[in-house]
């Protein structure tokens, strides 16, 4: 009787178990998502104060900043941008080059081949006259560094003419925001405020257009009626001022 009763009870036991792990328990469990934080962007008047602050103490990188904000380009486009990437004449610019750092190494190379990499940006005002400064320094750079310059077509070098390392460029612009009074933000986040400086620098909502590569006008528009009249004018003197009173690229 009682080995009848162990039996049973094993039998049983058994078929509980298996009642309880036939289902995973865990699966029913709704976890909720970590919520990805958005990015918070600068304000216009953000964007100019870091811009001047640059300009005026004759930052190396000035010009750098500049094509992030105003034309959006992304760190690694700017750091592999090449003077014949470049048409100050005709005030033009391609995104054809792209500096990327991998496996210890600074990797020069090609971007993707997609319609919107060989876009040509019309270059405003601010570009154009930021790219003839940083020219004339990069010159200047050569002059005093003589035989130890390393000679390429690279836009941004060191004072002997290596490529800027993206991660030297990240705590340069850190730096920057500090000197400026304003937030550190990634350089990534700079991008979001591009549009705005656009509307702020009345710069032509067609121009505007292919700079921030949109399929249509009206997505354009939004971003420019979404500027409130008297912050716009405001963040037009500022950066007019800083550029020694030059208008802006109308069209």
């Amino acid at each position: 009787m009682n080995d009848t009763r162990t039996i049973l009870r094993s039998a049983l036991g058994n078929a509980v178990i298996e009642e309880l792990i036939s289902k995973n328990v865990a699966q029913m469990i709704k976890v909720s998502r970590a919520r990805r934080k958005k990015p918070e962007p600068w304000s216009v008047e953000e964007a100019c104060r870091f811009l001047e602050r640059a300009e005026a103490e004759r930052d190396y990188l000035y010009a750098a900043y500049v094509l992030v904000l105003v034309l959006g380009l992304r760190k690694g486009e700017v750091l592999g941008l090449t003077w014949s990437d470049v048409d100050l004449n005709a005030g033009e610019l391609r995104v054809r080059h792209q500096l990327q750092r991998v496996r210890r190494r600074l990797i020069h190379s090609d971007v993707a081949k997609t319609e919107a990499s060989e876009a040509v940006l019309p270059l405003p005002d601010i570009c154009t006259a930021a790219l003839r400064a940083r020219q004339k320094e990069q010159a200047a750079a050569r002059e005093a560094a003589k035989e130890v310059w390393s000679d390429s077509d690279m836009v941004f070098t060191t004072r002997y003419g290596t490529p800027i390392d993206p991660r030297n460029f990240n705590r340069e612009f850190v730096r920057r925001c500090e000197r400026a009074g304003v937030r550190v933000i990634r350089v990534h986040d700079t991008r979001h405020t591009c549009g705005s400086l656009l509307a702020a620098m009345d710069v032509h909502p067609r121009i505007a257009m292919q700079i921030l590569r949109h399929s249509e006008i009206a997505v354009t528009m939004e971003v420019y009626t979404h500027m409130p009249s008297k912050e716009t004018r405001k963040a037009l003197r500022k950066l007019g001022k800083a550029l020694g009173g030059k208008g802006q690229h109308k069209s």
